[in-house]
């Protein structure tokens, strides 16, 4: 079996130095086969200190997720749930939805290389540095049921951080976390089934907890991370990513009863444009006007040169019409 490089970032997450040979009796490979996982974890952003007659540690600590920890947490708090922890994927909502997966099946991965975003976006992620997850979710209605299903999933995002302590976190329609006018976080919601119903929703979530400074070189627009917020210390991802998965089985489960209506006003009070001049890019065409907030349905409500109009799609930006 081929060994995987987070086999050996687990042994130097200690903090300790590690010879060579000590990795290699560990890990059952080479000193070839070491220094190649080496110049793997290197490839992932993680920095490696070489001292001369001590051996190799990582340069700063690495908060990988405790997968015991968290299912015991969620066995007793979030039954609905069955989480798998996988150390590296393309994409957690690809693989996700393969066909039979169960009800409440999650699927986090402390490394994701090619990550979706809204629109074909790519969502950058480090190892340990955010959360990437995908939780699969059946519904009894269809897809004219699920409006504004990923501003209710933001709520339940924002609601978690805030029991933690997280302050400042703001919601951007139709699927955005911000925070000091920066994106924070992202979701992505891809449904399934028939019209009339029932469906099957994954609903994908990527939150920076602590970016890289090389990652955000990489990405084109302002970016930042819960380490940036106000607030509390962010705690280890284990306990964050606990607190948002209960989080958003109480809103699933709600969502499922009632829809966006009880989640309305919450989001309001979080929305970040509030008030703003705004432009949204539609197909052909492009709106611009004051942000009044959303609908019961989750639609965006804009008050422009036409009068006070609704929309249910569109790339929004902050602009001076």
């Amino acid at each position: 079996m081929a060994v995987s490089r987070f086999s050996l970032i687990r042994i130097l997450a200690d903090g300790s130095f590690h010879s060579c040979e000590r990795l290699g009796r560990a890990l059952g490979l080479s000193r070839a086969g070491v220094e190649h996982q080496l110049h793997g974890i290197e490839a992932l952003g993680l920095r490696i200190s070489k001292v001369r007659g001590r051996g190799y540690r990582l340069a700063e600590p690495v908060d990988l997720l405790d997968r015991d920890a968290l299912a015991a947490r969620l066995r007793k708090s979030s039954p609905v749930l069955s989480v798998e922890v996988r150390d590296e994927c393309a994409s957690t909502s690809t693989a996700l939805a393969a066909e039979g997966t169960a009800h409440g099946t999650v699927l986090v991965c402390e490394h994701q290389s090619a990550g979706r975003g809204r629109r074909g976006n790519t969502w950058f992620s480090a190892p340990a540095r955010g959360l990437t997850f995908s939780l699969l979710w059946r519904f009894s209605q269809g897809a004219a049921g699920l409006a504004g299903l990923s501003l209710a999933v933001a709520v339940g995002a924002v609601r978690a951080l805030e029991r933690l302590g997280m302050e400042g976190v703001q919601l951007k329609w139709p699927n955005d976390l911000y925070c000091g006018g920066r994106k924070l976080g992202g979701i992505l919601i891809e449904s399934s089934g028939d019209a009339l119903g029932p469906s099957t929703v994954i609903v994908g979530l990527g939150l920076n907890v602590r970016l890289d400074p090389a990652l955000r070189g990489r990405i084109d627009r302002p970016v930042t991370d819960l380490a940036s917020c106000g607030g509390a210390a962010v705690p280890p991802r284990t306990v964050l990513l606990g607190a948002l998965l209960e989080s958003l089985a109480e809103v699933l489960t709600r969502f499922a009863r009632e829809g966006f209506a009880p989640f309305r006003d919450d989001w309001q009070r979080r929305h970040a444009w509030q008030g703003r001049r705004v432009r949204l890019a539609l197909a052909g065409r492009v709106a611009e006007g004051e942000a009044l907030g959303v609908a019961e349905d989750g639609a965006l409500v804009l008050s422009s040169s036409r009068g006070v109009e609704r929309f249910h799609s569109g790339e929004l930006s902050l602009r001076r019409a």
